[in-house]
């Protein structure tokens, strides 16, 4: 068979036609290529030419699971000039703190780190300023790192105001040598708190999903994607993983029983619990901000529909009467309504609804494919992907005015989900012909990509703020 130039039209067909022989929606998953592909490769769909479309189009390369890396590029207009000096003592770490502090910086897109003329300096002298004031530094970090007797590590810094000679004070953790990054985190934190008057959110945690060979895994991992903890493997594939506003648990879709079924995961005990395995398919779980409530996309009644459902299980309550397509559900900060997608005007749209279900409103004008929602904490903000020819890019609405902004250059987006802090957006792409994770600032001059050479990585999600 011999295919002539491929034609995005026939594709968007062929897709609804595929998702609709599986009785799923075709835009509650959004540019998921590599579910799509997944699906292929684990036998759900049967229609021999629709495949073999699919496989052309989609190709097949076999990935492995790669350490994560952070390596950031763009320049911002207004940073922070701020040398981190190497922590005294942090050889004796597997983890250089020094380091993951100046790498949590930079990805914020606020600071500009400056390499420090000093080896390393504690946190109890007082360091000659002016030699860090002469190389254009506004701030200094320094610290050090003990071992104690019980095989904990003492970890403690100073962060200083070069330009004003003063003292911004500092902390001190006793972590295990498992929490030696999670230490680094907290002084980034804390660093980037005094400096720009808003909370950090390098202490979070993202959740996002692997395949290596024909195993799924649902990781829990820092905020830069080191670290990163198995909560789920499987043969059949996960998607849609969302963390609850207490940040102890995930849901998630999982395909294990031959369909798409919700579960809950509790993250500290590995105990989950099925929350909705109802007739047709069972997608887009999304949290309510006061954790009792999930919104859900189901295909119980035909098409697929939003319903809300309480976070224990039990009969699910309809949220909107409509013929159309509604998916992807994710709720406002204040509880008071739900964002969605809908092709109830012909194509996929974002639109918005009171909680109660009344009052449809229309949110996305500009581009005629509109899909994934993500509402930043404060209400400001919300990041979508928008199709543009045949690429499927990042872009950022002011709720407010309404004005939008293009955040990528690259061309498969995906699943984007906002820091805590509202201040980054993290969300899966393909970069340089891989799949990769990127973070980005919100006026897309500062991206960091948090994947390795290789890897198939997908679906990220930004957990809240812990310990609120």
């Amino acid at each position: 068979m011999i295919f002539g130039p491929f034609n995005p039209s026939k594709f968007s067909i062929a897709v609804v036609t595929f998702f609709s022989m599986l009785g799923l929606s075709p835009c509650a998953f959004g540019t998921k290529r590599g579910f799509l592909r997944d699906l292929l490769r684990r036998g759900f769909v049967m229609a021999s030419g629709l495949t073999l479309a699919l496989l052309l189009f989609l190709g097949f390369e076999s990935h492995a699971l790669a350490q994560f890396r952070v390596e950031v590029s763009g320049v911002g207009l207004t940073q922070v000039p701020i040398s981190i000096a190497p922590f005294k003592g942090q050889a004796t770490s597997t983890q250089k703190i020094s380091s993951i502090v100046q790498a949590d910086l930079e990805r914020s897109g606020q600071f500009r780190a400056l390499n420090a003329t000093h080896g390393p300096l504690d946190e109890v002298s007082l360091p000659d300023l002016s030699v860090f004031r002469q190389a254009g530094s506004d701030a200094l970090v320094t610290g050090s790192i003990t071992s104690l007797a019980d095989g904990r590590f003492d970890v403690r810094f100073r962060l200083w105001d070069v330009v004003k000679g003063q003292d911004l004070g500092g902390q001190s953790f006793a972590v295990a040598p498992s929490d030696a990054r999670l230490a680094a985190h907290r002084v980034a934190d804390y660093v980037y708190e005094k400096l720009t008057g808003d909370k950090g959110a390098f202490s979070t945690r993202i959740a996002y999903v692997t395949k290596a060979g024909p195993r799924y895994q649902l990781w829990v991992a820092d905020s830069d994607g080191e670290n990163a903890q198995s909560a789920l493997a499987s043969p059949e594939p996960i998607i849609s993983p969302a963390w609850s506003p207490d940040g102890n648990q995930l849901a998630y879709v999982s395909f294990e029983s031959r369909k798409p079924v919700i579960y809950v995961h509790n993250i500290s005990s590995g105990k989950r619990r099925l929350i909705a395995n109802f007739k047709g398919s069972n997608s887009a779980p999304a949290w309510s901000p006061d954790g009792k409530t999930l919104a859900v996309t189901l295909s119980r009644d035909g098409g697929s529909q939003l319903f809300l459902l309480s976070a224990a299980g039990g009969e699910p309550r309809r949220l909107i009467q409509s013929g159309s397509i509604d998916t992807e559900p994710v709720f406002s900060p204040d509880g008071r309504h739900i964002y969605f997608v809908s092709d109830r005007g012909g194509s996929p749209q974002i639109y918005k609804v009171a909680i109660t279900g009344q009052g449809v409103e229309r949110v996305t004008f500009t581009g005629a494919y509109n899909i994934s929602p993500a509402i930043s904490r404060d209400g400001r903000w919300m990041a979508y992907i928008s199709r543009i020819g045949g690429a499927f890019k990042l872009h950022l609405m002011d709720i407010e005015s309404g004005n939008v902004r293009v955040l990528s250059d690259t061309a498969a987006d995906e699943s984007p989900s906002f820091a805590p802090n509202s201040k980054l957006i993290v969300y899966a792409t393909q970069f340089q012909g891989k799949e990769a994770l990127m973070t980005t600032t919100l006026d897309g001059k500062i991206k960091a990509r948090l994947n390795g050479q290789t890897g198939d990585i997908r679906e990220p999600f930004w957990g809240p703020f812990l310990n609120e």
